[in-house]
């Protein structure tokens, strides 16, 4: 199986940030998991939380779905699920 390499630079918010999602993912202040798994952790909630997001319009009315709207993924209602990093 061949794999990409990707070389992440660390600026001192981007280290911050992965700390503070490490500290999330880990089981205890004893655990190091690597970055990779913290990444994957990361990756998959924000495409979880877009998911739920876009399944609960049908249910919630827009101020409740509004309230669980992030830095990274904002629900506008009747529009789209936006993303604020791109």
């Amino acid at each position: 199986m061949d794999t990409e390499r990707t070389t992440l630079r660390l600026s001192d918010e981007r280290k911050r940030l992965l700390d503070e999602a490490t500290e999330i993912v880990s089981d205890g202040p004893d655990d190091d998991p690597p970055r990779s798994d913290v990444i994957d952790a990361a990756l998959t909630h924000l495409i979880e939380s877009k998911e739920n997001m876009e399944d609960a319009r049908g249910e919630l009315d827009p101020a409740t779905i509004q309230q669980f709207n992030t830095g990274a993924l904002a629900l506008h209602y009747r529009t789209s699920v936006d993303s604020r990093w791109r």
